[in-house]
């Protein structure tokens, strides 16, 4: 039945945890072909039957995207062990591997064998430079960060961050296919630690402790500042 639904292209999911289950669905939910890879067999197949499991429960509670069943979003997903057939005919690879950089260089070391000079590789990290993660990658230019906010499912923000070598094609395809999949992408103009969500949180943060350590305000009451107040505020208006 999914044959004919996945004519949009193929996406490969490298890693098979949470944010990799999360990116599969989101995907998938726009029509996507999905190839998930993970070097543990036993890996993916928890992971396809995670995503089944939710999906199914997603469609009973109201809150599945796009169009297609249940059963049609599961069909346009698959699973390998062999990263060159997940990344065969693949025109976008979302890494979705630990945050360990050295992990991160050994599965690119490996990609880089196998993609095309067409395929965009993304990661999913929040903690490194994109220029950290691909200075020595034989694909760099393809290389870009889209890094989700957890759960990448219900929140729909990606922040899109490219390196100096990351080429304007990229940057550009990179927004479509985000928004084209139901998410809400910011184009970083250039690389920063914490990217722009997690520098504008521990700012937050930062005074939220204050204000409890200087004995202000109970950490409840901090809650409620924002649950029912400035949350509120910010979630249709923005901070500025």
């Amino acid at each position: 039945m999914a044959s004919h639904l996945s004519n949009k292209g193929k996406v490969a999911i490298v890693g098979c945890g949470l944010i990799g289950q999360a990116w599969a669905m989101i995907f998938a939910s726009a029509g996507y072909k999905v190839s998930l890879y993970d070097v543990l067999s036993e890996q993916i197949e928890n992971a396809k039957n995670t995503i089944q499991h939710t999906l199914q429960d997603y469609h009973q509670k109201g809150c599945l995207k796009g169009s297609l069943s249940p059963e049609e979003q599961f069909g346009l997903i698959s699973g390998t062990p062999v990263l060159r057939e997940c990344l065969e005919d693949a025109i976008f690879i979302q890494e979705s591997v630990p945050e360990i950089l050295q992990i991160k260089h050994q599965v690119y070391r490996a990609i880089d064998i196998f993609m095309s000079s067409n395929t965009i590789l993304s990661s999913s990290t929040s903690s490194f430079l994109p220029s950290v993660l691909s200075e020595h990658s034989t694909h760099r230019s393809q290389f870009i960060v889209a890094h989700p906010v957890n759960p990448p499912y219900f929140i729909p923000l990606v922040e899109i961050v490219p390196a100096a070598w990351t080429s304007e094609r990229v940057i550009t395809r990179t927004r479509e296919i985000m928004t084209e999949i139901g998410m809400k992408p910011v184009t970083l103009t250039t690389e920063i630690r914490g990217f722009a969500l997690n520098r504008i949180q521990f700012a937050v943060l930062n005074e939220c402790y204050h204000l409890v350590h200087d004995g202000v305000l109970s950490a409840k009451d901090i809650d409620r500042v924002m649950s029912e107040g400035l949350g509120l505020r910010y979630a249709f208006l923005g901070p500025l």
